[in-house]
């Protein structure tokens, strides 16, 4: 089924005809209104005895025999002919218009005459760019397979008709581009090496355009380290082209995450071309930024990129066809939003999504070239047209620097237990990368590294399913694209793990049982509580470290056994020795009674009657930092079913247990009944030292009702637009005065309205490592594991099925000391999925801390979603990284070995908001050669030892040793 049906349904079923003309409908050019049948203004300047004139298209019956005919403008002939019998189609031309006028246009033949006054607007004397394209959408109008190849064919299509056209007159030559990269990929990875030269060779000559994204991406959900892999394939296929891939295309998805900045620029990008779907669940993206082109600054404010938002998104070839008609719309829609510039551009998607190249748009642009001076059409990649654009007006467009918080990513709460499974795959990828650094070097082997972050991202192109996925969820054609799309996840998860086991194998040396090595793969010395399976430790109760001390241990319920690793050394190990003496008691034990957990630290406790956290100190205070105010909690579950806020429910009675007592380790664990699961477990965790508590939710859920009559209705149905909805949120309401909330997000922070762009959603928000609620003396720091939306303040999120009204999105975020993890969610009509069930755990980690400090706060949520790493004890490589690090709050995103072999890449993120110099060492004190370098991976600027990383900004580094 093609998606432009499938949209035209919703549109029809959501009311899209009433929705802001702004928008939704195409302008309407002055001159087309009420047109008599006989005459047509075309907007377009030709020139005739070396002069322009603007053309008057005639469409003229005759049924006699021929008869001169006679043509006059505002009574002067402009026109005569002999007409044979027959419809006549053909162009008579007046003056240049400065302003629009009226005209009248009169004929006379074989004694019949006929007039009419039209309206000839002034022809916009505009370059317009065509970027020719096809929609990736892995999925949803058919099976991931068959998409696959049908996106390789267009390749190989793309380059016949290049070669078939590339004799037509400059600007008319057929160009593909390609949208995004993951197909170029299948294509380099499985097809002829004939095959493959010849795309090469495409590309070299300009008939192939490369955009350097890899997937249509819900930025949002990705780590910091993911969301530079999105663009690391571009750089690996320019370079094997020889050319710089320096533009990157995104379509259908409405919104951005920040560091989507960052990441370009270490690929080298600078134009990106930004075709969102042009009508739903997309806010005012589109109000905003429809021809609106702008310079997207980073959050460093060292990098930008060149945003261009075309006219519908990547839809217009879905909508319209190419001919004078439409080229007078489009000067129309110029005017009607006083587009200021002589350079536009559109995409060309073929018909429908996943299309084939469209070989009529060649045939326009050279008929059309031919016959008229102005406009001017030319086929191009993005990287001409938008150098063209910047060549002229880059200098004056306007500068933003924000958040373009996007909308989509609400749909993987669809999928809670897969997009949990991706999140940790993401970080453990890039733990098993600086782990073979640290140990193994030998053991890191790039192409499968590679191939488990093709996983995770395309886990996060934003094509989740069937376009019938929620009105008929059960069709073989829906359960086989969500377990295509669902065994990314698991094979990212599964990939990750054996990557990170294959470096502990590579490392470890001895089988004995009594060593133990805990291996710390970020950039500051860490304390933490290390967790040993039962029979790894079995009859060894008692630990010391390498200095023979005894470090406090426990044996823990399950069988496991739990001790206290102390001052990890950054990118480094530290070795440990079990025993079967009894335990080691810490100095500071923790406790645990009537609900209430203390380790001298951190005191929180537990309501007896709900379950919820009510109340949280720190050691060093008796203030209560949870807000009970309105009968809400920290962690308490919420259950909505439709959109109705007013009647929300939370969870039953609780059975409250102590599973573990302490001393080193204590948890409480609180089972119920709640509305939508088949139960809920929650487990309150607290360690001796640690200034944290951790919180473990289990959903077991339960499915909600499927569509009684199944494929009734389809997507624009009453079903999937409106029943069976549901979300789930667990509540974090602070008690923080005049505090202010801010959200990490992958390779930024930012502050709910104050750092979004207008455009952004804010009904929910995405979140990466962390949220912290703060004032200047004290506050909150949440880490979330695995849940990557929060709504704030209140509970924003209800938009079910298709909404294309702008005015309907919330418009503001109130200061607020609240939010809630919006965990689970079907409230989409399409694409995403109609019901999950089963149980599906969502951790997080409460630290209070004094004033906000951001590189605090990422130091913590980091070491959570990355924890210290044990195996058996073993020899570390000769040749492995030895790298120190001076500044706490400079942080070591990630580092592994170049893929020329003969260097380290190490990236390093400013994550206090301030300026920093860092000082780099070799622990043996090798003399080493620091460069500046990109996702290239080549030096590109000598630096000594000593490297300035501004706030915000992310440095890539080329160590030689």
């Amino acid at each position: 089924m093609e998606r432009r049906k499938v949209i035209k349904g919703i549109a029809a079923s959501a009311g899209i005809i009433c929705a802001q003309r702004r928008i939704f409908t195409l302008a309407q050019d002055p001159s087309t209104k009420e047109q008599p049948s006989f005459a047509l203004p075309i907007r377009g300047l030709a020139k005739q005895s070396g002069r322009l004139v603007q053309p008057i298209q005639l469409t003229i019956e005759h049924a006699g025999p021929d008869a001169p005919l006679v043509v006059r403008a505002e009574h002067q002939q402009i026109e005569s002919r002999v007409l044979s019998a027959g419809t006549h189609t053909f162009n008579v031309y007046v003056d240049p218009v400065e302003t629009g006028r009226q005209v009248l246009i009169e004929y006379q033949v074989a004694g019949k005459s006929e007039s009419a006054e039209v309206r000839i607007e002034p022809v916009r004397k505009v370059q317009i760019f065509i970027l020719p394209h096809s929609h990736h959408d892995l999925g949803y109008t058919d099976l991931q397979g068959n998409v696959e190849e049908k996106q390789m064919a267009n390749i190989s299509r793309g380059i016949e008709l290049a070669r078939n056209t590339a004799n037509y007159p400059p600007g008319a030559g057929f160009v593909w581009n390609l949208e995004v990269l993951w197909g170029a990929d299948q294509f380099m990875r499985t097809k002829t090496e004939p095959e493959r030269d010849e795309l090469i060779s495409a590309v070299k000559k300009g008939w192939i355009g490369l955009n350097g994204m890899y997937a249509n991406e819900l930025t949002g959900l990705c780590r910091p380290e993911e969301l530079l892999q999105l663009f690391r394939y571009g750089t690996e296929l320019g370079n094997l082209c020889g050319i710089p891939v320096n533009s990157a295309m995104i379509s259908d998805v409405p919104g951005y995450t920040w560091g989507t900045v960052t990441a370009m620029a270490q690929a080298g990008i600078r134009y990106f071309s930004a075709a969102p779907n042009f009508f739903d669940r997309i806010g005012t993206f589109m109000v905003e930024w429809q021809d609106k082109p702008f310079w997207w600054v980073s959050p460093s404010g060292k990098e930008r990129v060149l945003v261009w938002v075309p006219w519908t998104g990547y839809a217009m070839s879905h909508i319209m066809k190419p001919d004078t008609e439409w080229v007078n719309k489009y000067q129309a829609r110029l005017d009607e939003v006083g587009f200021p510039y002589q350079i536009s551009y559109i995409r060309w998607s073929g018909h429908g999504d996943n299309a084939v190249p469209d070989p009529d748009i060649s045939e326009f642009v050279k008929n059309w070239n031919e016959e008229y001076e102005w406009p001017r059409f030319t086929i191009s990649t993005t990287s001409n047209a938008f150098a063209a654009f910047e060549k002229q007006y880059g200098h004056q467009i306007p500068e933003f620097k924000g958040d373009l918080t996007p909308y989509w990513e609400d749909g993987a709460g669809s999928s809670a237990l897969e997009t949990r499974m991706s999140r940790g795959a993401a970080e453990r990828l890039a733990q098993a990368a600086t782990l073979s650094t640290m140990l193994a070097p030998q053991a890191y082997k790039s192409s499968d590294l590679d191939a488990a972050w093709r996983n995770v991202l395309l886990y996060s192109e934003h094509t989740w399913g069937a376009w019938n996925s929620v009105s008929d969820s059960e069709n073989p054609f829906v359960t086989q694209q969500w377990q295509v799309k669902r065994q990314f996840a698991v094979d990212a998860e599964n990939e990750s793990k054996r990557l990170l086991d294959a470096v502990l194998g590579a490392y470890a040396s001895k089988s004995d049982n009594s060593s133990v090595a805990v291996h710390n793969t970020c950039s500051w010395p860490r304390t933490e509580v290390i967790v040993i399976s039962k029979e790894r430790s079995l009859g060894k109760d008692h630990v010391k470290n390498e200095l023979g001390a005894s470090v406090p241990s426990q044996r823990l319920s399950t069988g496991e056994l739990a001790f206290l690793a102390e001052r990890v050394p950054a990118l480094g190990s530290a070795s440990f020795h079990l025993s079967a003496a009894a335990p080691h008691v810490p100095a500071k034990r923790v406790t645990v009674a009537d609900g209430v957990l203390d380790n001298g630290v951190v005191r929180a406790k537990v309501d007896s009657k709900s379950g919820n956290i009510v109340e949280l100190m720190s050691g060093a205070s008796t203030r209560n930092l949870v807000n009970t105010s309105r009968d809400e909690a920290v962690n308490q579950y919420l259950y909505l079913e439709g959109k109705d806020t007013s009647k929300v429910s939370t969870s039953g009675p609780v059975r409250i247990a102590i599973e573990e007592a302490g001393p080193l380790v204590a948890t409480i664990r609180i089972e119920s009944f709640a509305p939508g699961c088949v139960d809920l477990v929650r487990s309150i965790r607290l360690k001796a030292y640690a200034d944290w508590i951790e919180i473990s939710n289990t959903v077991n859920k339960k499915r909600v009702p499927l569509n009684p009559h199944p494929g009734e209705g389809g997507p624009a149905g009453a079903f999937a637009q409106h029943e069976s909805k549901e979300s789930v949120q667990f509540a974090f309401p602070f008690a923080i005065e005049n505090s202010e909330i801010r959200i990490d997000v992958p390779l930024a922070v930012m502050r709910p309205e104050i750092d979004q762009l207008p455009g952004s959603c804010k009904n929910w928000l995405p979140v990466g490592r962390w949220i912290d609620v703060a004032n200047a003396e004290y506050g909150v720091t949440c880490a979330t594991l695995d849940a990557p939306l929060v709504e704030i303040g209140s509970l924003s999120a209800t938009m079910l099925g298709s909404q294309t009204h702008p005015e309907i999105w919330r418009k503001h975020i109130e200061p607020t000391q609240k939010f809630y993890s919006w965990v689970m969610n079907n409230h989409w009509g399409t694409n995403y999925r109609a019901y999950q069930d089963g149980p599906v755990e969502f951790r997080y980690a409460l630290r209070p801390h004094t004033g906000y400090d951001p590189a605090a706060a990422s130091r913590f949520a980091t070491g959570m979603s990355q924890p210290l790493v044990s195996s058996a004890h073993g020899q570390r490589s000769s040749m492995a990284l030895k790298l120190r690090v001076d500044q706490k709050d400079v942080l070591v995103q990630e580092c592994k070995r170049s893929a020329d072999g003969s260097a380290w890449m190490v990236r390093l993120f400013g994550a206090s908001g301030d300026n920093r110099r860092v000082s780099l060492t070799w622990a043996d004190n090798a003399p080493i050669k620091v460069w500046r370098s990109d996702l290239r991976e080549q030096p590109l600027e000598s630096l000594g030892k000593q490297v300035d990383v501004s706030a915000w900004e992310l440095v890539t580094l080329r160590i030689e040793v």
